[in-house]
């Protein structure tokens, strides 16, 4: 069949709209309707080069419904409204049966996005092509894993649903499962793009006392608060002082949840340096490339301080567990997703999207993958 996709032909470029060849389905795979995918900011990082081998198919946060399966799928079934998870689990590792999924050894497809087998289901007009995280949600359609599927209520929104297939859990995880906050801590969450508003979100729900969100940005400053932030600030000094005064036995934050986009070692010397006595330092955010050396730090200090810098990937969330745990909460009223959309975007405007999203004015824009596109 034919699909159109936004595809990253060469660094810097623009997402360019392109059809496609997709093949059917394989042994283990299945054919999705994408509906929705968010724009995170690892997508920028592909689009910089320094995440995946280009050309590739974006994509890897979105939601859709089951058109086809391949032979042996038993997790979905066709008009299934499902989750794309970018962490696939396969059940059976010593990682997934362990409650660890999110360090699943499924997690093969490389940086050329191929599916398990290693190989593609996309063809473009230079040859064969991959998708983002084996997803490519940027496409309308594609053909993946059932791994890295996640059955959800048909009830909820896909456009929600689209958020929790990785920003939400991203932020809501390190709070909940890798900073572990216990009630009354203070907690400190640097970034309010869609992962650091998400850990504010689960710093509230863990029973922290003070949460203290640093953003330069001060027009997100105000959903912050509404979402369960106790205390906002433009800089990691301002936050540290403050969570030294709020949390004196500490002389600093208990946790501090370091959500950048572009996380530099200037960031994390920062956040270590906010981080009070026996606290914890969570890194949800990534570096610019991959490969920078952004952990610098005294160690005589880590050591006499009995701090932790602990790192987390996909929020230490189990897709299969957390994707309908969140889900439920969204549905109890326990967790606000509704406000994180800022603006909805068709496929043709997604270039659009991401020079809002590097400018700072979404909180979370969302592709809408329409009919008429």
């Amino acid at each position: 069949m034919k699909t159109r996709a936004a595809v990253m032909t060469a660094p810097g470029k623009d997402w360019e709209i392109t059809e496609l060849e997709l093949d059917a389905p394989r042994a283990g795979e299945v054919l999705v309707r994408f509906t929705h995918a968010g724009l995170c900011y690892s997508d920028e990082h592909v689009r910089t080069g320094n995440m995946a081998t280009l050309p590739i198919i974006g994509g890897h946060e979105g939601s859709g419904i089951v058109e086809a399966v391949g032979e042996g799928v038993s997790r979905v079934a066709p008009g299934d409204h499902v989750a794309a998870s970018f962490k696939p689990s396969c059940g059976h590792c010593r990682w997934c049966a362990g409650g660890r999924s999110n360090l699943c050894d499924a997690a093969t497809g490389g940086p050329e996005g191929r599916l398990p087998d290693g190989t593609f289901r996309f063809t473009g007009p230079s040859g064969r092509i991959g998708a983002n995280c084996a997803l490519g949600t940027f496409a309308e359609h594609s053909v993946v894993s059932q791994n890295s599927l996640v059955r959800v209520d048909p009830a909820v929104p896909l456009s929600v649903v689209a958020l929790v297939s990785c920003g939400v859990l991203t932020g809501w995880g390190a709070a909940v499962y890798a900073a572990e906050p216990q009630p009354g801590d203070t907690v400190i969450v640097v970034g309010a793009g869609g992962v650091g508003i998400n850990a504010v979100q689960g710093a509230r729900f863990s029973g922290a006392g003070n949460v203290i969100l640093v953003d330069p940005n001060e027009a997100k400053h105000p959903l912050a608060l509404e979402l369960g932030a106790s205390h906002t600030c433009r800089s990691l000094a301002e936050a540290a002082a403050l969570a030294a005064d709020l949390n004196p036995s500490a002389a600093g934050a208990d946790s501090t949840i370091v959500c950048t986009g572009e996380t530099t070692a200037e960031i994390v010397r920062a956040s270590f340096e906010a981080t009070g006595k026996g606290g914890t330092v969570v890194l949800a955010g990534m570096s610019e490339d991959v490969h920078d050396i952004n952990i610098q730090l005294p160690g005589t200090q880590l050591v006499f301080a009995e701090k932790r810098i602990q790192g987390t990937i996909f929020g230490s969330c189990s897709p299969t567990r957390d994707i309908p745990r969140v889900l439920s909460l969204y549905g109890q009223g326990l967790i606000r997703l509704d406000e994180l959309v800022s603006r909805t975007y068709g496929l043709d405007e997604i270039n659009q999207g991401f020079e809002d999203l590097r400018c700072g004015r979404n909180l979370r824009g969302v592709v809408e993958h329409r009919p008429a596109d």
